[in-house]
């Protein structure tokens, strides 16, 4: 490390009060918002990764014994600032924050005090690290399939304005624009209502109930004031599908500010990035890299173009990645670095979805496979 950091991460350290509590100075998060559109903005995050399995953990079998009972829970080790210091000295622009909210939660859907202000924590090191940072709910115990029932769908929705109302409140002036918020994961799409491998079911009320919540999210924020009234968000499209993100039913929420881009996550093939033994729906694959992947592949990224960003709205696929166990690390580098450079190249911002020790070593705190690393970042020169 350059001695120029050492001494701004010794600076950064002093300004921070005690292990869980966030740095507040603005001039360590950049707290201003410039004049710059939200694609210019997507267009310096470069390549980001996810900080899988983490905060988003969520179990009723997990002891609640306090923020790192949680943290802990997938398999990470306690965050510390020398691993998102190692993020940014790989080279990744932009560190994904995966969150579940009800974790620690009190009465009126109250965010406990210690957990909020962890997160906080880490979204500080990141931003003083001059990452940019995308915070979300993740799929936080899986409460967002009750949206799909009409008599609880009025409570579903208080539940989600109140965690909003209070991270705008916790993240805002303080916060520049290289923090990001993201209205949710994947899980806005409802196969109670719609199936869309079987297509039965009302897919207009499926759609319709996900741009009802993705306005909710935008209106929330704007009504924050201060820096939140300007911030740039990140919109989840429809189960973040690249087809059904496409689909004219999909809305993208009215912005007064237009500073809004859409989410996807790429997962194509699902029978290799996803699947690591056969299963009854596919055939696990363990190589990539044919003429048709190849087809396929350009043809979603090309998709995402012509329906987004050739009219203006920036595209983030959120999580891009595969499965490892069952394959070469030929394959995986050939996967990972064929879909980032596809995307970057059609001017979407990929984010790598990792959890612990799979791409990034978080004790070492360094990248596992250098040459995957190299490949990676190659995509931005």
């Amino acid at each position: 490390m350059k001695l120029t950091k050492i001494f701004a991460v010794v600076a950064a350290a002093v300004m921070c009060l005690s292990s869980f509590t966030a740095c507040t100075k603005a001039e360590a998060y950049g707290g201003t918002m410039r004049d710059i559109t939200t694609m210019e903005l997507v267009n310096e995050m470069g390549v980001g990764i996810n900080l899988g399995n983490t905060f988003e953990s969520a179990g009723s079998w997990i002891s609640p014994t306090g923020v790192t009972s949680y943290e802990q829970a997938w398999g990470s080790p306690i965050i510390t600032r020398e691993m998102i210091t190692g993020y940014a000295e790989c080279g990744f622009g932009v560190l994904r924050i995966p969150v579940a909210w009800s974790n620690m939660m009190g009465e009126d859907y109250t965010i406990d005090a210690t957990y909020l202000a962890r997160v906080k924590q880490v979204v500080g090191w990141a931003l003083e690290e001059d990452m940019y940072v995308i915070l979300n709910i993740h799929w936080d115990g899986g409460w967002w399939t009750d949206f799909a029932n009409d008599d609880k769908k009025a409570e579903c929705m208080y539940k989600y304005e109140r965690i909003w109302t209070q991270l705008t409140e916790a993240f805002n002036n303080e916060y520049g624009d290289k923090l990001m918020f993201e209205s949710l994961n994947e899980e806005g799409g409802w196969e109670s209502i719609w199936n869309r491998y079987s297509n039965q079911g009302d897919k207009e009320k499926s759609f319709n109930l996900l741009n009802e919540i993705n306005q909710k999210f935008v209106d929330i924020v704007r009504a924050s004031g201060g820096n939140n009234a300007e911030r740039h968000l990140l919109i989840a499209g429809y189960n973040t599908d690249f087809d059904l993100t496409c689909d004219p039913l999909y809305k993208m929420p009215n912005d007064p500010k237009n500073r809004c881009a859409v989410s996807v996550h790429y997962y194509t093939p699902s029978t290799f990035a996803i699947l690591e033994a056969d299963a009854d729906w596919g055939k696990a694959r363990t190589e990539w890299g044919s003429e048709a992947d190849f087809a396929e592949l350009n043809k979603y990224m090309t998709m995402m173009k012509e329906t987004y960003i050739d009219k203006g709205i920036p595209v983030i696929v959120g999580e891009f990645g595969c499965s490892t166990s069952n394959k070469t690390p030929e394959m995986i580098r050939l996967y990972l670095t064929s879909v980032c450079e596809a995307a970057y190249d059609n001017g979407l911002c990929p984010v790598l979805w990792d959890i612990t020790d799979v791409f990034y070593n978080r004790e070492e705190a360094k990248f596992i496979d250098p040459e995957l690393l190299e490949g990676l970042m190659a995509v931005k020169e």
